[in-house]
Order: C-alpha cells, then structure tokens, then sequence
C-alpha cells in the first residue's frame, strides 16, 4: 500500500497535493456563526480542512485546575473551567457545523482531548481525528480512537523518536491509516526551534506513514520548505483577525496569508517537474531576444574564406548558433554578405 493516508475520500500521498488543515480550534470564541464564517473562508482560500477542538472539560481536568482563576485579557470566564466551558460547542452546535461543512464542500474533523470527546465525535461520524502533542504518550485514548477505523492525524510536538515509535507499535496493528506531524509545542515557533528535517527522519523511520507538519511559525514560507522535504499535510491555525480576544489568534493566519500559502503549496509541487531539463515553449521569445547569432563583422565578397576577424556574435539568435563558430572559420563564402547578415552553412563551400 505504501504511504497513503485517505481523509474524507481524499487520497494523500507522496505524489500528492499537500492537504491544508485549516485549524480553526476556539479561534471562533464560542460563536456558531463566527466559526460558520471562518469554514466558508476557509473554503475559500483553497483549505481542505476544518478542525474544532473537543473537550469533556469536568472530565479532563482536575478540580483543582477546573477551578482555578483566569483572570487575564483573553479570558472567557472567571475561573479556567468557565473560560473553557464558554468556548466549548455540544451537540447542537456540532450537527449544525457538520451540515455547513457538508454544504459548502470543506472536510470538517475535530481534536479529542479525552475518552467522552472521542465518542461525542465518532458518535457524529466524524471523518478523521486530530491528536494534540500533549496526548501523544496518552496511549490509552490513542488506542481507543484508533479502533474507530477511521484515519489518525497525531502531532509529536516535545516527543522524542522513542515516543513516537512507542505510538506507531501500539496502533499500527490496529489502524494504519496514521499520519505523524513533525510540531513544536511554542507558539509561536522560532525558527530555531522547527527542526524541519526531522520531517525527512521521520519519513525514513517510518516508511509506511504519511508525514507531515503542525505549523506555528508566525509566516507561510516553512509549509513550502516542509512539503519539499515530504510533508504531505499541513495544519495551520486560522483567523479572521489577529486582533481579536484570545491566545491563538496572534499566530494564526489571517485570510489573506492561508490563501498564499495554499497557493504557494499547489505550485511548488508542479514547480519541482519531473527531474527532466527542457525547453520550454513560452521560453523561445526571450532567449532569441537574449541569444546571439553568427554574423559577418564588415561586408564579405563571394569567395573569401572565413577567418575569427570577420565574424561577429549579434543579437537576436534567431541564425546560426555561435557553437558553430569552429565550423565555420577556414570556409569559402559561395555567396556576398553586408555587414550584419546572417553567417549560414549553406553559404559555405565545404
């Protein structure tokens, strides 16, 4: 089977086009018809994916944690539990979501941060699954979703190789259909801190995953230079404006720059060509313009043979090509040529 992953009847793969998620998380601050406006822009920017969050929060956090005060700028909420709860969408909110995607021709999938979300998702018939970096040594809900059947997008961000190897042992005899994105758990991400070409160890390590890269580089250029080192999705986080409240929006992509680098990551892949060099046809005006030709240097009478002195190179090349200059020095002119004229080698004797 090789390296394939199927997301949403999409088929992913080395010969591929990359596969942007457009990671829309809590960036629509608990607003239904927000996050219905960043699908459809989404959509528009040439996305493949949207991707919620999903959290049981009463079940994923301590008490402790749950209750704690979360009084700043981008708070939702008094206490972390109500900030997280003011975010979170049910049920509703989700089949209503799910239809919207439906209409509008875009993938729609979530993260499950615990056993309840994962069931509230495949309860939905959710396409695919996202697992965040701080789960990828939760083998327990890993091992529950894989055996859902259903693809597996898992971020390895602050995992060593040992880690990830541990979570492709533990599921690919239960669900192949797994891909491993190379991440980096800042956000932003420094450039330093990208280690990109983990994205090639990783494809050598394992031969049979789709790999790929969560992106939280503040810019677009690094999904191009992932996909040249064989990333093959790419997660981004999505905005509709980076000044609104919240942690994620600062990092995130605002219309204008997930439309580039979607465009940019279609390009790049027909750019790359098939390792073949040719002439291409839109290439012929510029380099006769550019190019240069054989022609006499001074008037030239029938008969004369040809010597360096007489010949000269002159734009436009649309005559003889000056790698014929040795094949031409030492011949007799069959004809009379002007200043400037074309130097052909029919025109010589020989």
């Amino acid at each position: 089977m090789g390296r394939v992953i199927v997301l949403d009847g999409r088929r992913v793969d080395d010969s591929s086009d990359c596969y942007v998620i457009a990671e829309v998380g809590h960036n629509h601050q608990g607003d239904v018809e927000k996050a219905k406006q960043m699908f459809q822009m989404a959509k528009f920017c040439g996305a493949d994916a949207v991707k919620l969050q999903k959290r049981h929060n009463k079940g994923l956090y301590t008490l402790e944690q749950y209750n704690k005060p979360y009084d700043n700028e981008n708070s939702f909420g008094r206490t972390y539990g109500q900030h997280r709860e003011a975010l979170e969408f049910g049920r509703d909110e989700y089949k209503a979501l799910k239809r919207f995607a439906k209409k509008i021709g875009i993938t729609f999938f979530a993260t499950a941060f615990d056993f309840k979300s994962a069931d509230f998702l495949e309860d939905l018939d959710m396409p695919a699954y996202k697992i965040a970096s701080g789960d990828l040594k939760t083998l327990p809900l890993l091992r529950h979703v894989a055996k859902f059947g259903k693809p597996m997008i898992i971020s390895t961000g602050g995992a060593t190789m040992d880690d990830i190897q541990r979570v492709y042992d533990a599921l690919m005899p239960v669900n192949r259909q797994l891909c491993f994105l190379q991440c980096t758990a800042t956000y932003p991400t420094q450039p330093e801190e990208l280690d990109l070409k983990v994205i090639e160890t990783m494809r050598s390590r394992f031969p049979d995953v789709v790999i790929g890269l969560s992106d939280h580089y503040n810019g677009i250029a690094m999904a191009v230079v992932a996909y040249l080192l064989g990333a093959r999705v790419i997660e981004k986080h999505f905005t509709l404006n980076h000044s609104w409240k919240g942690t994620d929006h600062a990092f995130s992509l605002e219309p204008i720059g997930l439309q580039k680098m979607i465009r940019d990551l279609h390009r790049v892949r027909i750019a790359l060509g098939d390792g073949t060099k040719k002439v291409h046809k839109n290439e012929a005006g510029p380099l006769v313009k550019m190019g240069k030709k054989i022609v006499a240097a001074r008037p030239l009478k029938k008969g004369h043979v040809l010597t360096r002195r007489d010949l000269a190179l002159k734009s436009p090349g649309d005559g003889l090509a000056p790698y014929e200059m040795e094949r031409t020095v030492g011949k007799r002119l069959k004809k009379s040529l002007a200043a400037d004229e074309n130097v052909q080698l029919d025109d010589l004797d020989g």
